[in-house]
């Protein structure tokens, strides 16, 4: 299984704002501490605002916070509101599948298996238990937030 870009920039955006909650967290401060393209964080927090996901002020002094408790957002619903749904092959889908194989064939219901399962991890977990580590993970972006050092894109 690999998600999109987005899909990690949008948990990552929402970590971000339940690790400094109950702050307002600009788009910048998302931008700054991950290294990421500003016109990227617009379009996602956008998109988990109309999702309810956080709540957006606009202006100077603007942002977005949370908009519901991290113990509330599952991150299984986070990933299928950014992913869509998850057709690893294009059996999966019935509207667009062309295999002759269908209904019959092993791999699809082994595919189709892992990705309930994969799925099934996620939504057994929130942002609240990946922000859980607050203190690590607030110590680990502090020198990102301040500008000192290059963002650390593969310590994850």
């Amino acid at each position: 299984m690999k998600l999109t870009s987005y899909t990690n920039f949008a948990l990552r955006s929402l970590q971000l704002a339940a690790l400094k909650s109950p702050e307002l967290i600009r788009v910048d401060d998302v931008v700054r501490v991950h290294g990421l393209a500003r016109p990227h964080i617009v379009k996602i927090v956008h998109e988990l605002g109309v999702a309810g996901y956080v709540v957006t002020q606009r202006g100077r002094n603007g942002g977005f916070r949370l908009g519901k408790p991290a113990k509330e957002i599952v991150i299984g619903d986070v990933v299928r509101l950014t992913e869509g749904p998850l057709d690893l092959v294009e059996c999966f889908n019935p509207e667009k599948n062309t295999c002759p194989l269908i209904g019959i064939c092993k791999l699809s219901r082994a595919l189709q298996k892992a990705t309930r399962a994969f799925m099934d991890v996620l939504d057994d977990l929130t942002l609240a238990d990946i922000a859980a580590n607050r203190d690590d993970l607030l110590a680990r972006i502090a020198p990102l937030e301040e500008g000192i050092v290059a963002p650390m894109r593969n310590a994850r």
